[in-house]
């Protein structure tokens, strides 16, 4: 294979981002993570490539950008095909579609709104979150991975969002493997993988992270 540049631009703690990069890790794709700071000004290349929305993760290969973290994936398992992330048959392949779509609208805003929160609205978002990890741990139910026997698609879009479950706890006053045992479960199998283990960061700095959005948002 002739040699091909392959970029993405990144920010640490974003989950976005380190779906990107374990999909290109499980491909075992070599490329350059460029750091963009979000809070200081947003890179030229950054505004370039992806001029609607404007935020990471951008990947960029051989200078075209593919933007949005769910649809950098799709084309990085359609880009470098072994090994698949989706699973070989059509059904298969619409339900970890239909997942991932599920887990892009529900997940990081209903655990966003824990640390968002005061006093009883705090409660109530545990509430509304929790439920939303019972729904995915029922499309789990007793299998390794979302997919089955093998670590794939859905499990890309879902475990980097577990890195800010810390947080959500600390700020929510609750363990969350007590409400979902076989998700908890499933989220040290994939830590068990070099390329998530490797890739997420410590949650305790994700907690710090959050401390200091609230603290920019007046949320004290």
């Amino acid at each position: 294979m002739s040699k091909e540049e392959v970029v993405l631009l990144d920010f640490w703690v974003s989950p976005f981002c380190n779906r990107a990069k374990i999909a290109l890790a499980e491909k075992g794709v070599a490329h350059e993570d460029r750091e963009e700071d979000l809070f200081g000004g947003k890179s030229e290349l950054l505004l370039k490539s992806n001029p609607i929305y404007q935020k990471v993760p951008v990947l960029l290969h051989n200078g075209k950008p593919v933007c949005e973290s769910t649809n950098i994936v799709s084309y990085i398992d359609e880009t470098w095909p072994s090994p698949a992330l989706l699973p070989p048959c059509p059904y298969g392949r619409a339900s970890a579609r239909f997942w991932a779509d599920f887990i892009d609208k529900k997940v990081f805003d209903a655990g966003s709104k824990i640390w968002k929160s005061k006093g009883e609205e705090v409660e109530v978002a545990k509430r509304d979150f929790i439920e939303i990890l019972k729904q995915l741990e029922g499309a789990l139910g007793e299998k390794d991975y979302f997919g089955g026997d093998s670590f794939g698609f859905v499990d890309i879009i879902a475990v980097p969002l577990t890195s800010w479950f810390h947080a959500c706890e600390k700020f929510g006053g609750f363990e969350f493997e007590d409400h979902c045992p076989k998700f908890s479960a499933w989220m040290k199998r994939c830590m068990e993988r070099e390329s998530v283990s490797k890739i997420l960061p410590d949650p305790e700095k994700v907690y710090e992270f959050v401390i200091m959005l609230r603290k920019m948002r007046g949320i004290e």
